[in-house]
């Protein structure tokens, strides 16, 4: 069983900047092997696909609406993944979830992710 506690979700003014942090129980080996993800879901919107990262080959990805301005990475001393945001825009305004998956290559749809945390709002204002 994998338990992830998001935090760092706030209200920022549009153009700034923002750090998720995103806490995983399990063992350090054990979290070397998950493909690490966030995902986000706005008001009325259904969920959709921000990032994702395979610390073992050191890949990512990102949703064409975040690239250059988001980065995911991970500490794994730590079991911990992180959503720097930067330029935030208020269409940036959601729900923000992590998720783990124990697959061999980088996904970007839910329903190839086992473990999802709760969320942390975050909201952009203009």
């Amino acid at each position: 069983q994998v338990q992830l506690v998001e935090s760092g979700g706030r209200l920022v003014q549009a153009g700034g900047s923002l750090r998720l942090s995103c806490a995983a129980s399990g063992s350090g080996v054990a979290f070397n092997n998950y493909v690490m993800g966030w995902f986000r879901q706005a008001p009325g919107k259904e969920r959709e696909f921000v990032a994702t990262n395979r610390w073992s080959t050191r890949d990512t990805y990102y949703a064409d609406s975040v690239k250059g301005r988001f980065t995911i990475s991970r500490d794994n001393a730590k079991n911990t993944v992180y959503l720097q945001m930067n330029s935030l825009k208020p269409v940036d305004t959601a729900v923000y979830y992590c998720a783990a998956s124990s697959s061999l290559y980088l996904v970007t749809t839910g329903d190839r992710y086992e473990y999802w945390g709760q969320g942390t709002q975050v909201t952009v204002s203009s």
